[in-house]
């Protein structure tokens, strides 16, 4: 077989000369010889080889002209920023000082200790006797996130239930980020959710080069979870088919999951700290109810509507902040406007409750999460088209759009009920409330 030929070089010919003329004069010495292979880039060493023999001298008359490739100083990576980071991310400090003062218990692989985590999700408080101050996160029951907590550790799923905008998937994600220091483990559940997204699926490119193998196989979220001994997380679990949730029963039970298409290798087993937090809307009862099997393998933590206006406040003015601070608005909200939001809501649900047909409610739930989203909504029209401060027009206006879904029905409920009870609270109390009572007429008629 021919040599490969190889591109010859000054460097080559200085090689070859010293062979032939051995007295010829130098410009380095016989241990000089390794120096020049060691400081030659081995990039440049693989396009430019040397042979010379160990017991040699080499002439190697180094010229400014040598065409030696220098490898580019590496760039600084730069930081990518991201629309929402998840909970890990965004509490890493307090995560990382909870876990170095924890002297707790700590079941399985948990970053945290049972007390911990609770201490992470509902905040500290003098008993907890720590430091640095650790802000609540999610405002409910402490008994609800305590029962939580103790059904992960358990043998059991936990199931979150409650009408949407209660602040399930919240809770879902804080409590995987204490727990694993991973929540997105999530697989979103819909009427198009297939057993694939639940256990695994195959790259077809591999399998088709390759075969069915563990390289061309594609774990789902909640395998990677098993994997790593972490939570997996299942959002709206009662929006999948039956055979999509029938999947979760021999991972609740069993944990581990079978791949039939593989002759060797073919069980992944969950290990050690491994659970599934799902959550369901009770609003979606009846479209694909859990079966009794699925139910026996799940905790259910049902997590109530708001009702208490100074949790209700609380609750609000923490997540709208956050969620103005992604647009870097330093925006002071009025304590007025707020009051009215929150008795704008509290009189909706009443006549809610009070309504006899479907045909004289809303559709929207009136939950904490919508009161955020108006919030929101009139802030960020206030900053960007020219308005320094939130006016009560706006945030009703906001309120109307937010609301109203099925046009002229719902325009036409939402209509009788601004003449009626916020009419009445505006003849009441004066100030902010006509502005607000004005501000809503003016967006329903628009809806006509």
């Amino acid at each position: 077989m021919a040599t490969p030929r190889t591109k010859k070089t000054k460097t080559d010919d200085a090689a070859a000369a010293t062979t032939a003329a051995p007295a010829a004069t130098t410009t380095t010495d016989a241990t000089a010889a390794p120096a020049v292979s060691t400081e030659t880039t081995s990039a440049a060493a693989a396009e430019f080889p040397i042979s010379v023999k160990s017991e040699a001298k080499v002439d190697v008359k180094v010229e400014a002209k040598a065409e030696v490739k220098a490898e580019a100083p590496a760039k600084p990576v730069k930081k990518v920023e991201v629309l929402r980071q998840p909970a890990e991310v965004k509490y890493a400090e307090e995560l990382a000082y909870l876990a170095s003062v924890d002297t707790g218990k700590r079941p399985f692989s948990w970053k945290l200790s049972p007390r911990m985590i609770r201490t992470f999700i509902l905040g500290s408080t003098p008993a907890d006797k720590i430091e640095r101050p650790i802000n609540q996160k999610f405002f409910g029951d402490p008994a609800l996130v305590e029962r939580a907590i103790v059904t992960l550790a358990s043998d059991r799923g936990l199931l979150l239930i409650g009408d949407p905008g209660t602040g399930k998937s919240w809770l879902a994600e804080l409590l995987a980020a204490a727990i694993c220091g991973s929540s997105t483990h999530t697989v979103q559940g819909t009427a198009g959710t297939t057993e694939d997204q639940i256990k695994y699926s195959w790259n077809v490119a591999l399998v088709i080069a390759k075969g069915q193998s563990r390289e061309s196989l594609i774990p789902s979220p909640i395998m990677i979870a098993m994997q790593q001994a972490a939570m997996g997380r299942i959002e709206e679990l009662t929006r999948c088919t039956s055979d999509v949730q029938d999947a979760l029963i021999s991972i609740l039970s069993e944990k581990y999951i079978t791949i039939p298409e593989l002759s060797g290798d073919n069980v992944v087993f969950a290990r050690p700290g491994f659970n599934i937090i799902a959550t369901a809307n009770s609003r979606d009862r009846g479209v694909n109810d859990l079966s009794t099997a699925l139910k026996r393998r799940f905790n259910f933590v049902t997590i109530p509507t708001v009702t208490n206006k100074k949790s209700e406040k609380e609750i609000v003015l923490f997540r709208t902040r956050e969620l103005l601070t992604r647009n870097q608005f330093e925006v002071e909200l009025p304590p007025a406007l707020l009051d009215i939001l929150l008795q704008t809501f509290a009189d909706l649900r009443d006549a809610q409750a009070a309504a006899t047909s479907d045909d004289q409610r809303l559709e929207s739930s009136l939950s904490t999460a919508e009161q955020i989203g108006v919030l929101e909504d009139a802030v960020l029209h206030s900053q960007f088209f020219g308005q320094t401060t939130l006016s009560a027009a706006n945030l009703a206006k906001a309120l109307v759009g937010t609301v109203v879904r099925r046009i002229p029905e719902e325009a036409s409920i939402l209509n009788k009920f601004w003449h009626s009870v916020v009419e009445k609270r505006a003849k009441e109390k004066k100030g902010e409330w006509d502005e607000y009572l004005e501000g809503g007429k003016q967006a329903m008629s628009l809806l006509k």
